[in-house]
């Protein structure tokens, strides 16, 4: 028999723990819009997030006997404080399985409201294992954090408040997708009363598990899945959100994660609240949904869906917003190396603000500037591109690229002559000691780092930047250690800022 989700969510037992959050006019954001949006504030739950109504709807609904056994959940994030928080609320025992690169402040987060931590594995898939390993064991009930009716149905009571708080026509509501449960829920329950109200999906482009099964009409497995909106970065959504999902939504957009810093840029300026990469994805579709379509004079709502925000990765969030809100450009300039061109070269920039400059001397011929300008939209940014060409300067636009936009900026004019069968190849690894050292024991002893640029974005993940040394023959040698290391990479060898500046 199918599940009458509108039954579920209005029955849902989610106000023990959670609050009727705000939903809350975005006046600056509406009045650069020209639409309504309207802020759904999940951010402000106890947990600083919406799964705690999902998690705590599955274990009040369990029999007594069920639940006096406990219960048992794999989660690195909001999911975990969710579990351990209605556990404790219920009075039973709460198990969080959790990698062992989760972050301390992470664990302490999900001990203090109560839980059980168990570190197990580098990955959630890891975790996931084991905690189902756990469950059979011990006889605990296993809380899934989106995959479970109940727990679609606590979400779906997001959906119910809207409509009882905003009683007047909406035109679309926005949501971040992970693994679907927030979603599913949301759909299920608007759908059924007011179907003309647009459901969308938001997820970013480097984590777009919903998109591709949709597209396939089944459910598809990411090999990597992008890591800045870590509350979304799942491999592969549920059977039930799936199904939900191909029979509700109406659309997803995908966003970059120069949008999502612009995002949470914007709802700061609002609110003055932070949210996490994830919390903010509903709020960057928004904007992206309006600017494809041109819609103006309409009500929008985005779910403010968490704001559990490491505070060290804000100095990425900063220097990444600008350039997602389309207010900051980024370009590779070729200057002749003669007197008075540096001088020519500034009276192009006219009245602009300068957000970065870098500069050095490559040969007699001609020198490359790495400069970041003030701009009032994309369409201003190819105006000031054609203005540096009309004067015989040869130009690259790097604002979407993201090897500029992570390294190079930090280590423009490194030429060497020393740096001969030199491979640059941008890294991703988890933070956690010893990480490096594994990378550079994978490596052969014979291949010299020619190279080397790391940056530390407050995440659970580090990025480099290096160059090494292999000489043609080894080839095969290389590919061998890339295959076998672990770490998600990106061949840069063909960059043209790399061949500007470092090649």
């Amino acid at each position: 028999m199918p599940t009458d989700y509108l039954e579920r969510i209005l029955t849902a037992r989610v106000y023990d723990v959670a609050q009727e959050t705000p939903l809350e006019l975005a006046p600056n954001l509406s009045a650069r819009l020209q639409n309504r949006l309207l802020l759904k504030r999940e951010d402000m739950q106890s947990v600083f997030s919406f799964k705690l109504r999902g998690a705590y709807n599955k274990m009040a609904q369990l029999p007594a006997d069920q639940l006096a056994r406990g219960v048992i959940a794999s989660s690195a994030g909001n999911h975990a404080q969710g579990v351990a928080l209605g556990a404790k609320q219920l009075g039973t025992r709460a198990i969080i399985v959790m990698p062992t690169t989760t972050p301390t402040m992470k664990v302490n987060a999900v001990k203090a409201r109560g839980g059980e931590v168990v570190l197990h594995g580098e990955t959630y898939d890891d975790a996931y294992g084991h905690a189902r390993q756990l469950a059979a064991e011990k006889g605990l009930t296993f809380v899934h954090p989106f995959d479970d009716p109940d727990v679609i149905a606590g979400q779906g009571t997001i959906g119910m408040e809207i409509l009882r708080q905003y009683a007047q026509p909406i035109h679309a509501i926005f949501v971040a997708i992970g693994g679907g449960g927030l979603i599913s829920g949301i759909a299920a329950y608007v759908k059924r009363l007011k179907p003309d109200i647009k459901i969308i999906g938001v997820e970013p482009v480097d984590a777009d598990a919903m998109t591709q099964s949709l597209q396939a009409g089944e459910r598809v497995r990411l090999n990597q899945v992008g890591l800045f909106a870590d509350g979304v970065a799942v491999r592969q959504v549920g059977a039930e959100t799936f199904r939900l999902c191909q029979q509700y939504l109406d659309e997803i957009i995908l966003v970059s994660t120069d949008d999502t810093c612009a995002a949470i840029k914007d709802v700061f300026e609002d609110t003055r609240s932070i949210l996490e990469p994830a919390g903010a994805l509903a709020i960057a579709g928004a904007k992206a949904y309006v600017e494809r379509t041109g819609i103006t004079d309409e009500t929008l709502v985005a779910v403010a869906c968490g704001a559990n925000m490491n505070f060290d990765r804000l100095r990425f969030v900063a220097e990444r917003a600008e350039i997602g809100e389309h207010r900051e450009a980024i370009f590779a300039v070729t200057i002749p190396e003669t007197p008075g061109s540096l001088k020519a070269f500034c009276e192009c920039l006219g009245t602009r603000n300068l957000t970065e400059f870098n500069y050095r001397i490559a040969d007699q011929r001609e020198a490359h500037i790495f400069v970041g300008l003030e701009v009032q939209g994309r369409a201003d940014a190819a105006q000031m591109a054609r203005i540096f060409e009309s004067k015989g300067l040869k130009t690259l636009d790097l604002t979407d690229d993201e090897l500029a936009k992570m390294h190079l900026r930090h280590m423009v004019g490194g030429k060497s002559p020393l740096a001969h069968d030199e491979l640059l190849y941008r890294f991703e690894f988890p933070e956690r000691p010893g990480a490096l050292m594994k990378f550079v024991n994978a490596m052969s002893p014979d291949w010299n780092i020619s190279l080397f640029h790391y940056r530390n974005n407050g995440s659970d993940y580090g990025r480099i930047v290096t160059g090494i040394q292999v000489p043609p023959n080894e080839m095969p040698q290389w590919q061998a250690f890339l295959d076998g290391l672990g770490y998600q990479y990106w061949d840069e060898n063909q960059n043209p800022a790399y061949k500007l500046f470092l090649g």
